[in-house]
């Protein structure tokens, strides 16, 4: 009805026989309240039809309910997936994401970080395509940040990543548990963190099973090119190979591509493995392809809860590891569709 008054904070705590505070931290989902009295205030929004007023929220309680998202992924394709997850979290508080991506450069990251700290925001999450050791970010002040994917270099602040040592080992295990033991490791350069560690979660695994990896492992780019050269290599020098395990699903794409050019099928003569479970290759190839589940939307999920409670005055501190999970498919299951 024209004219008619806009329920507001106040009108809420009254109907609940709360504070107008109570009323903001039970709505936005923060603060120390118990269940019964949060589900009151909600039952008491909904009998007067309020509708909370952003700007208002944001100078009553001194917040922006805004996060700046700062990343050095120019492909997007590990960045995405932990905003999405970061998304999830941060929605349920009704805070929104700035995504700035500095393309690797100090100075544009400084220029988003002076640019979003003048939008107020109430944290940073920092992310990245390495899980390489990154710097802190320089300029944040005393406003909170955490770091996704790429680890924060002062191990005093709060990092969440994927669990890359055992990403090696799962595919390690599935591969000996389906009877493979001519198993043979391609991936990405040695300069990645995630490519070593993967490998020795690899090695490690086929080690307590008294297997040695076929070959030496095979560190190159992460490209199908790459993937298809370094298995041609590799079968021309160890003809016996039965397994594979790529560092990555592009790498294993190419990998599978040469198989077949040698007449190689799989999985009945070669079993293959992959990293990431990027959907899009790994449902896509020939045949579907087992992948290794790194859970980037977790990551971010974590992230976010992490940055929550930084905001809300309980920071963390340390790595913080999300574990990862095996999806099987066709190549290396016979029965898989």
């Amino acid at each position: 009805m024209k004219g008619e008054r806009r329920a507001t904070v106040r009108d809420v705590a009254a109907r609940a026989g709360v504070s107008p505070g109570t009323v903001s931290k039970a709505l936005n989902g923060t603060g120390q309240i118990s269940e019964a009295t949060r589900e009151r205030i909600r039952a008491a929004a909904e009998e007067i039809d309020f509708r909370p007023n952003a700007l208002a929220r944001s100078v009553f309680e001194r917040r922006s309910y805004t996060v700046g998202m700062i990343t050095t992924d120019s492909f997007e394709r590990f960045s995405v997936p932990v905003m999405l997850g970061a998304e999830d979290a941060l929605g349920a508080g009704r805070i929104s994401v700035f995504l700035c991506d500095s393309r690797g450069d100090p100075i544009r990251e400084r220029h988003y970080v002076d640019v979003l700290l003048g939008r107020r925001v109430d944290g940073f999450i920092v992310t990245g395509r390495s899980s390489n050791r990154r710097p802190p970010l320089a300029g944040a002040g005393d406003v909170p940040v955490v770091y996704a994917l790429t680890p924060s270099a002062d191990e005093a602040d709060c990092s969440v990543v994927v669990d890359d040592t055992t990403s090696g080992s799962v595919a390690a295990e599935h591969l000996l548990r389906i009877g493979r033991t001519r198993i043979a490791h391609v991936t990405g350069p040695d300069h990645f963190d995630a490519t070593k560690r993967r490998y020795d979660g690899f090695a490690a695994t086929l080690a307590e099973a008294g297997v040695e990896p076929t070959g030496n492992a095979m560190f190159g780019g992460w490209t199908e090119a790459w993937g298809r050269q370094a298995t041609h290599i590799l079968l021309r020098a160890h003809p016996e190979i039965d397994a594979i395990h790529y560092g990555s699903d592009l790498l294993a794409r190419g990998g599978a591509d040469a198989l077949r050019e040698v007449g190689r099928r799989i999985p009945e003569d070669v079993a293959i493995t992959g990293t990431d479970n990027w959907e899009l290759i790994a449902e896509g190839a020939r045949p579907p392809l087992t992948s290794v589940d790194l859970r980037l939307a977790d990551v971010g999920r974590v992230a976010a809860q992490r940055l929550l409670d930084a905001i809300e005055g309980r920071p963390h501190s340390g790595l913080e590891q999300v574990p990862c999970q095996l999806v099987v498919r066709a190549s290396t299951d016979e029965t898989a569709g």
